[in-house]
């Protein structure tokens, strides 16, 4: 063990393990040396996963690990090891000293597997596959996690539901959408996998974020005709969103009703998706007979369905075509199920005001905001700003326009370029840019 010593210290990375080799080759198997108590793979593993979660690891540092490792006779445990790797690979070009994490786990990986390293080493599991494949799909480098599942079907260990469907992931993130399918159809059985409703899901995203919406609805009724487990709102939903993306609305209204007669249960998402599409398409009345099924059906509104935080819903729709009188029995049933509305609410309610020209109910209701606990933003003066400029009442934009600079609300390129900016832009410049 001393002569191993002396040559950690006396050589480089390069040199040390063909040496380590040499003396491997040297040696009988009765001679080999007990393991070193003053170094512990276990504590030595679980340091590096420190180091590389504080980003001070560096990939030289993690090979030096393994050369120690590699350099002595008692295995770490598989469990630290795949916790080592797990973290490894999800470490990016963010990190301070790791610039490809993924490839860094799998070069590792690759020496753990070398044959002079053997069992003494570590012994890779089914486990230890499976969290690459997914660390390295979470990374987008399918092309490691494919590699990755080459090596494992060599090695013999049967393969599992958690490896499989993590091989139809990398699938899917390398874009081979139509391979997929023929693997979870025609593979995974002969693997000895019965595909489950995670599968499913997986390939029905893949097809519908690659504009497969049709093929993703064959293979449901497909799978349901056979009385498989697909019948679910995610896979539902899932390709509802992607007939609409798609620009399908018919198809995606269809399915919609389709699966209700199906016995499955539309979620808040569901209804979500549904009332945003038909209101950004102007279709109102069906959008309202979704949204009063909603509440029959006990689903709850949230604010994505009643002002459209990120999708331009039921507010949105109903101020475009001045139905303001529904806006506001809209924001009555929102108070109601404990939705408080906030400033999104407010301006999409203000730009319906201003549009329909009841500026001056705008401007009580902007008055209000403050008395509701709800600050206006940039969005909400500009607004306010277009509105009253377009309506001819110039003297009170202005005044507007200062309390909004008092405020401390920033002046965005939103506000710049607005329409009727142009009017005051020489009020902006005096008292915003004083020469």
């Amino acid at each position: 063990m001393s002569r191993l010593r002396l040559l950690r210290r006396s050589s480089s990375s390069t040199t040390l393990i063909p040496l380590l080799r040499l003396l491997r080759r040297c040696s009988t198997s009765t001679s080999t040396s007990p393991p070193s108590r003053s170094w512990s793979p276990r504590d030595a593993f679980v340091a590096a996963i420190e180091r590389v979660r504080a980003r001070t690891l560096s990939p030289e540092d993690a090979h030096h690990l393994f050369d120690d490792l590699l350099g002595q006779a008692t295995p770490v445990p598989v469990r630290t090891l795949n916790g080592f790797f797990a973290v490894l690979a999800r470490a990016t070009s963010s990190a301070a000293r790791i610039r490809d994490g993924p490839a860094l786990a799998v070069a590792l990986f690759n020496r753990v597997c070398q044959e002079e390293a053997g069992p003494r080493v570590a012994t890779p599991t089914v486990h230890t596959y499976g969290i690459l494949m997914d660390c390295c799909c979470r990374a987008r480098r399918p092309d490691l996690g494919l590699a990755l599942f080459g090596r494992f079907l060599g090695t013999g260990l049967r393969t599992n539901e958690i490896v499989a469907t993590t091989f139809l992931k990398c699938l899917c993130c390398a874009k081979r959408t139509e391979e997929v399918v023929k693997v979870l159809l025609h593979r995974m059985p002969e693997l000895g996998c019965v595909p489950n409703a995670i599968s499913y899901s997986i390939v029905l995203k893949s097809l519908c974020e690659n504009s497969m919406s049709q093929q993703a609805l064959d293979l449901l009724q497909m799978v349901g005709k056979e009385g498989g487990c697909l019948r679910d709102v995610v896979a539902y939903n899932t390709i509802i969103h992607g007939f609409f993306k798609e620009c399908g609305i018919d198809k995606a209204c269809h399915l919609f009703h389709e699966m209700m007669r199906q016995g499955v249960v539309p979620t808040v998402v569901t209804y979500n998706t549904v009332i945003d599409v038909l209101c950004k398409a102007g279709e109102m009345d069906k959008a309202e007979l979704v949204f009063q099924r909603m509440a029959r059906n006990g689903a709850q509104p949230n604010k994505v369905t009643c002002n459209g935080s990120k999708f331009s819903s039921l507010t949105d729709g109903y101020c475009s075509v001045g139905k303001m009188d529904k806006t506001f029995k809209l924001l009555d049933a929102m108070v109601s199920a404990g939705i408080e509305p906030d400033a999104v609410t407010y301006s999409a309610l203000l730009d319906g005001y201003f549009k329909n020209g009841r500026i001056d109910d705008g401007l009580t209701l902007f008055r209000e905001m403050p008395c509701k606990g709800v600050k206006p933003t940039t969005v909400t003066y500009g607004i306010i700003l277009d509105g009253l400029y377009r309506a001819g009442r110039t003297a009170a934009a202005k005044k507007m326009f200062d309390q909004m600079i008092k405020s401390g609300i920033t002046v965005t390129v939103s506000i710049y370029t607005t329409p009727s900016f142009p009017v005051y832009k020489a009020y902006f410049n005096f008292f915003v840019f004083p020469i």
